[in-house]
């Protein structure tokens, strides 16, 4: 049952305050010459392709049997008016790795109701979570199926593997609200861990598990305050570790005309929440922890005297100054430590380089990690959040910090760590994923031995057009 509250933000954004906001949104001065997000190396693709027979420098490994994918905003119409980088149209794109070879490589926009009308094409079939259907996020695999992901809103888009077939499937009708970008597996288990939330519900957010099968055996309400937007999560053998920080719900820029509701607000309290894993709402132990922001996890894992250690890539806030897209200032990679009798946290920075995308093997969730990939972000020109040239391999036990150097001019986006074989070492495997040569205005799939991080990629594919940074890839086997 939603509160008064709950049926106000509903219905208004939704009816009257929604007319009031594309009102005021005509009214937002900006061209898209000018918009960070729509220009430079965020600019959209046009037309949809399917490439074979690229061109490729080393030697693919032959292990790599699979796709790697990768989605992020790209829309049809590009507005300026009003336009935040997180709510663009969704497009995917895919490489197929096969016997050392590049197969193919496709783009295909997210057929939303919105794509196919600009389109004019017929929409993915499949039900609707709510009015907004833009998918744009995350691209997994769930028991051998490909989904792609938002937070905050619409159901997951199930994927053929070509990337041609998409229906909306909310895992197969067992999945009841919004979800998430970041479902995390328990490789021990095969259960996936989700916090989710979305504007229209701001009194509550949901811890959400899919089972190995791939259906939702559980949708935990929690109570919060404000509607914060909680983008990411982890767990440990014992908890979920929820993020509750100071990026809420803001009507005030819905009355504006932004198409993206979530500013930075002072005064929300920050805290981490621990949940024991089957546990209900008055089971969660909150901390306090100083105020920040933290898009993305590493890893976390218990410790042996009952502690929580939590490896993030933080910041000082986020949306204070910009509703473009994320420009405010990296704190760089951070290790905190939850302490649930003390119910507080203890943050020690690792390295203060501002950087993001924090990967780890992930046969180590919720377990100790040893290891954890990043992307440098640029220090200068924070307008224009994308990769600078550099990832890092850090060693959380020597305080080591390897960088991989692409050189000027070429702009990584995450990289995702593949594990050579089922019983490798941690580090034993490959870093995959997207590079941008600026000033060729091309693409490479870049593939880099882990253990040999400073050297030159065992391989890279061409792609001879520019992808735009998107946000998250990933390497999905193929069965």
């Amino acid at each position: 049952m939603t509160s008064p509250v709950e049926d106000f933000i509903r219905t208004s954004v939704t009816k009257g305050i929604g007319v009031i906001a594309s009102f005021n949104r005509k009214r937002l001065q900006q061209d898209n010459d000018s918009h960070p997000y729509l220009t430079g190396i965020h600019r959209p693709m046009a037309s949809e392709l399917t490439l074979t027979n690229l061109a490729v420098t080393g030697t693919i490994p032959e292990a790599l049997d699979g796709r790697y994918l990768r989605i992020g905003p790209n829309p049809v119409i590009p507005e300026a008016r009003g336009y935040h980088w997180f709510i663009g149209d969704g497009m995917v794109h895919g490489l197929r790795i096969e016997k050392g070879r590049a197969l193919w490589y496709r783009n295909r926009w997210i057929r939303s109701k919105a794509v196919a009308a600009a389109m004019k094409t017929e929409s993915a079939p499949g039900p609707r979570h709510g009015t907004f259907d833009t998918v744009n996020t995350n691209v997994v695999g769930i028991n051998g199926r490909t989904f792609a992901l938002v937070e905050a809103g619409s159901y997951p888009v199930e994927l053929s593997d070509t990337l041609d077939e998409q229906t909306y499937n909310p895992f197969d009708n067992t999945l009841a609200g919004s979800f998430t970008a970041h479902p995390h597996r328990d490789p021990l288990t095969g259960e996936h861990h989700a916090i989710c939330y979305e504007a229209t519900a701001p009194g509550e957010i949901r811890h959400v598990v899919i089972n190995k099968e791939g259906k939702v055996t559980r949708e935990q309400a929690i109570p919060v305050k404000h509607g914060p937007l909680i983008h990411d999560c982890a767990f440990t053998a014992r908890y979920v570790v929820i993020l509750d920080l100071p990026v809420t719900f803001s009507m005030s820029a819905v009355l504006a005309g932004h198409t993206f509701p979530y500013q930075w607000n002072a005064k929300h309290e920050a805290r981490v929440g621990l949940l024991p894993r089957n546990g209900t709402a008055e089971d969660i132990i909150w901390c306090a922890v100083e105020p920040g922001y933290v898009f993305h996890v590493a890893n976390a894992y218990d410790l042996p005297d009952g502690r929580v250690q939590l490896d993030v890539c933080a910041f000082n806030t986020m949306f204070a100054h910009s509703l473009e897209g994320p420009t405010d200032p990296s704190r760089g990679l951070e290790r905190w430590t939850i302490d649930p009798v003390e119910h507080s946290v203890v943050i020690k920075n690792v390295d203060h380089i501002a950087q993001e995308f924090p990967r780890i093997d992930e046969r180590r969730f919720g377990q100790a990690h040893r290891y954890a990939y990043t992307m440098a972000l640029p220090v200068e020109d924070t307008q224009q959040f994308c990769g600078e040239t550099k990832l890092f391999k850090h060693d959380m036990q020597t305080g080591e910090r390897l960088v991989h150097e692409f050189g000027p001019g070429r702009h990584p986006g995450e990289f995702v760590f593949v594990p050579a074989h089922k019983d490798s070492a941690e580090d034993e495997g490959w870093m995959i994923g997207l590079v941008v040569n600026l000033s060729l205005e091309t693409s490479d799939l870049v593939i880099i031995d882990a253990q040999k991080f400073e050297s030159e990629p065992v391989a890279s594919v061409h792609i001879p057009h520019r992808v735009p940074p998107g946000f998250h890839g990933n390497w999905v086997v193929t069965h």
